[in-house]
Order: structure tokens, then sequence, then C-alpha cells
């Protein structure tokens, strides 16, 4: 075993030592045109940007990219490499919409993915990935949320009860973090794979939940490791790097290792649960968690229907439930966190949405919102696009080209030698960060208050800078949810889950903040709340009491 052991770690240093050689060769020897790109000077020449780009707190390294260097910015990477970040609109359509396969997610993306999920969404390309976004499109309808619009309502119902059993008619210090989480991930098990992890009316932690939520502060630290993974997993076959894993004396990455078990221990359970019920026939299936409407049971129920060669794999189908679980639970959860961080900080804001929900309410027949009253809300609308502009859950992602290609620019930038620059050049196995916080608050089209939260913004016409740049994203000319091929799928499944429970809360409960306890934002892959800059424990603590209802003489 030692012997081993020390064959693959003399393989991963060589490994290592020919990417620095090679690294280091293009710097010193090769031209590349990205290099007339204005951009930071890097830090240190093995670091380059990115101990300022992936800091925790870098928001303002981040912030000063745009509006020192324009947007397309140069950074420098790992031993002299190159990126460019990017929030040009016309450059973001031709990366997510006209040239999308010619972008395509770099491969720290996909291997991790892989690694983590499975062969889920997340971690396919190409004409896999458009194979599995039809089978998935129709199990993300609006005709398919509004069947599972009554699953959506119990488990929020749930939530007032435990949050309100836990408040026992005091103002306390609430994790509200913790919340939205246990209510994110019982709404996607519920209405995702059919399956019920918290019963939110009483205390009882899942695996599942903890491993999700620990999940992005575990990686996102590792980059210099992801950089090398889609090297380090040709090494050898599947069995040895394990053996490779679990001998390492790394504790973030044993960390990593046991959140992946959880995950794959879960949805692998959770799967053989739904197939026996299938086979047990549809009373069986209805008697379940989700009665049969959930996405899994949909995906299940059509891969009977089509030829054997049209169905989607056992592995697939695990990597689509690992997926959804962290992405709906992780991506929700934070967003609505901080949708309550912003209302507890605007009272103002809170009180006016409180009184919409309210009469809405009190107009109801049935004394419940439908999907359609619900969705189209003025202010709660307004609230949510807001918060998503301004603190989108993802604030970047890279994609990765895969051929020589030029990349149009809607406003000309200055190269470093003084020319204008129109279009940009860009090499086969280039790397471009898609920008989507800097392009959501880019003041060029969103005017000088692109930085402050105003929900009002959106009750009138947008600016005309915002109608004419032709941002390609799918929601609300933001760049949230991205947009082409690449979209999000569950955009809508999100902002119904979103509005669902802040109607649910915010009729009973107020928030504000808690004077002792200073709420941060860090960056990672999905941006999380801690107490203080030097926490890394995902929480987001806010003083939550009953709202005080005013009396009427009788």
């Amino acid at each position: 075993m030692s012997i081993i052991l020390e064959d693959g770690y003399q393989t991963v240093f060589t490994l290592f030592l020919v990417l620095v050689l090679v690294r280091v060769a293009r710097t010193l020897f090769s031209k590349d045109p990205i290099d007339n790109i204005p951009g930071p000077h890097p830090t240190s020449f093995i670091g380059g940007n990115l101990p300022q780009f992936f800091d925790r707190q870098g928001w303002a390294f981040q912030r000063e990219l745009g509006e020192k260097y324009g947007a397309v910015v140069k950074l420098t990477t790992l031993l002299g490499g190159k990126w460019l970040y990017v929030f040009d609109p016309r450059a973001l359509n031709e990366i997510v919409v006209k040239n999308q396969d010619v972008y395509e997610e770099t491969p720290i993306f996909l291997t991790g993915n892989r690694l983590i999920f499975g062969p889920g969404l997340m971690s396919t390309v190409g004409e896999h990935h458009r194979r599995q976004r039809k089978m998935l499109n129709p199990a993300f309808s609006t005709s398919e949320l509004r069947e599972l619009l009554p699953i959506f309502r119990s488990v929020t119902a749930k939530l007032h009860k435990g949050l309100k059993a836990r408040l026992q008619n005091t103002s306390q210090e609430v994790d509200v973090l913790d919340w939205t989480t246990r209510t994110a991930l019982e709404i996607i098990g519920q209405g995702g794979l059919g399956h019920s992890f918290d019963p939110l009316v009483e205390e009882r932690p899942d695996p599942a939940a903890e491993a999700v939520k620990a999940l992005e502060p575990t990686l996102f630290p590792m980059y210099i490791l992801r950089v090398f993974m889609p090297h380090i997993v040709k090494i050898g076959s599947p069995k040895f790097r394990r053996t490779i894993l679990e001998w390492t004396p790394y504790p973030r990455l044993q960390r990593l290792k046991d959140i992946t078990d959880t995950l794959e221990n879960t949805v692998t359970r959770i799967l053989q649960q739904k197939k026996t019920a299938l086979a047990a026939g549809e009373k069986a299936v209805t008697q379940q968690v989700g009665e049969g409407k959930d996405i899994l049971s949909i995906l299940l129920k059509a891969n009977m229907d089509v030829p054997e060669a049209d169905q989607i794999p056992e592995s697939e189908l695990l990597g689509h439930m690992s997926t959804f679980i962290f992405a709906a639970m992780s991506t929700t959860s934070h967003a609505t966190s901080c949708i309550l961080h912003q209302l507890a900080i605007h009272e103002n804001a809170q009180i006016r949405l409180r009184k919409e929900i309210k009469a809405e309410i009190f107009k109801s027949i049935t004394g419940e919102l439908s999907y359609d009253e619900l969705m189209n809300l003025p202010y709660l609308d307004a609230v949510c696009r807001e918060t998503l502009r301004l603190y989108p859950p993802v604030p970047f992602i890279g994609r990765r080209t895969q051929k020589p290609t030029v990349m149009p620019l809607a406003t000309p930038i200055k190269g470093l030698d003084g020319s204008s620059i129109t279009s940009v050049p860009i090499p086969e196995q280039s790397t471009v960060i898609i920008a989507i916080q800097s392009a959501n608050t880019n003041k060029a089209i969103w005017g000088e208050d692109a930085l402050e939260w105003k929900p009002d913004r959106w009750l009138k016409l947008l600016p005309q800078p915002v109608l004419d740049a032709g941002i390609p994203g799918i929601y609300s000319h933001i760049m949230t949810f991205l947009g082409g091929g690449r979209a999000c799928i569950g955009y809508k499944f999100a902002e119904l889950e979103m509005k669902l429970m802040l109607c649910t809360l915010l009729t009973t409960f107020s928030f504000a903040l808690c004077p002792d306890k200073e709420i941060f934002w860090n960056i990672a892959g999905i941006r999380y709340p801690t107490v203080g800059q030097e926490s890394t424990k995902a929480e987001m603590p806010l003083r939550v009491s009953l709202v005080k209802h005013k009396k009427t003489n009788s």
C-alpha cells in the first residue's frame, strides 16, 4: 500500500511540475492577444490575482474591476495565466447565446460537479446536456408548478408553525438561514424527489442538509487544488484515486469526501424507495410524499414510456437528484435569507410589503393566494427582482473556449497600447468569467444608483439603457439566472418558492437586525452569510418577533 501511495504522490507531483513548466514557457515565449486588455497588477507570479479574486471578502476588488478597467478585464492567474472577466452586454450575448457551444463550462467546474454530484445537468456539455434538458424541461413547466403549489403550501405552513412555536410569543434571535435552508430542502424534497427530509415543526437535523450547507464553505477555498483536478482524475483507476483520497492528510478534502458520500447515499436510498413504489402500482405512488406529482416521479414515469435506448440512465438520475438538492436548497435559501436581511435593514420596505401581502390575502375568497396572484404581487415582485439583481446568489461563473474565436463588444475599451478595442481575439482553451454581479450593477446601464437597493425601480419603466442593452439573461434584464442553453432550468421553481416563503413569514413575523451581530456576505460559488468576517460558519441571525396587530373598536 505504501508503494502505491508513494507512486501516486510522485505522479501528481510530476504532473504539477510539467504544468508549471508549460505555463512558464507560454508566459515567457508566446504572445497572447489577451495581453493587450487592461487589468489589475498581479499580487504574485504564482497566484496572480487569484488570492484577491477568491477572497471571501473581495467584493471591493471585484467592484473595482468594472469601475476602473471597463466591461472586459484581464485577470492574471496561476503562473502568469490569463482570464477575461466580462460583463459587456454584446460579449455576454456571444458567450451564453450566439456561440454557447464555443464557450463551454470550464473543466474545473465540470470535473468538480461530476465528482460531487455525478453525471447530472451541471456536469455535462454539448448534445449530452441538451438531451438532458429536453427530458427535464417538462417537469419545470408552469403547469407542473401549479400542480406543486399545494405541496409548497403545506411545507411553508409547517415553517410557520415551527417558527411560531419557537418564539412562544416573545422576540428572539433566530438563525434565519437555518430555517430557510430547512424549508428549501423540504420543498425540493417533497416537490422534487417525493421525499420528506425535515418535519420543520421539530428540531431534527438532517445529514443531507448539513452536508449541502457545508459544501460551499468547504469547497470554495480549495481553488488551487481545483485547478489541477481535471488532470488528477485521469490518474489511475477510480479505486486507486479513492485510496489516495482517503490517505491524503488534508482536513478540508476529507470533509468534502464526507459531504459527497452523504449526498450519494441519500439520493440512492430515495431512488430505490421511489422505484419500489412505482413497481407496486399507481396506488402506492399516490400514497407517497408528493403523491406522484414530484419531479422524480414524473421523470421515472417518462422513462417507462420511451424505448430503453432513450431512457435516462440510473447514474444520471442520481446525478440530477444530487444537483436538485444542492442547487434548489442552497441558492433559494440564501436568496430568501438575503431578501429578509434587506427587509430587516429597510424597515419601511418590510412594512410596505407586509401590507401588500395582507391586503391581497384579505381580498382572496379562499384566504390563500393562487399561483397567479402570488407571482404578480407588484411590490413583492419588485423586492425579489431588486435583491436578485444586486445580490445574485452566484456572483460569477466561468467558461472555457473550445476553439479560437473573436468576442465582439458593445462598448470599445482602450488597450494597453492605446488602441481602441471593439472585439477581442480569444485563443482556444481560454477562460472567460461571466461577471454576473458586475453585469447586474453596471452603472453605464443601470445608472449611478446601480449599487443601491431600490425595489421601486421595478415599479416603473426601466431606464432606456437597460432596455437597449440586450442583456441575454432569461429573467428581468439581469444575468442572475444566466441565459441561453445553460440558463437555470429551475428559476420559476425558485421564484415561486421564495415568494411563498416570504408571504408566509411576513404575514406573522417581523424581522430586525441583531445589534451585536454584524452580518457579512461571503464570496463563494454561492454567496453565504456569516457573523463577522472571520467566521466560516454559514448563518444569519435576525431578531424575529410576532407582528403586532392593531386593535379595532367594536
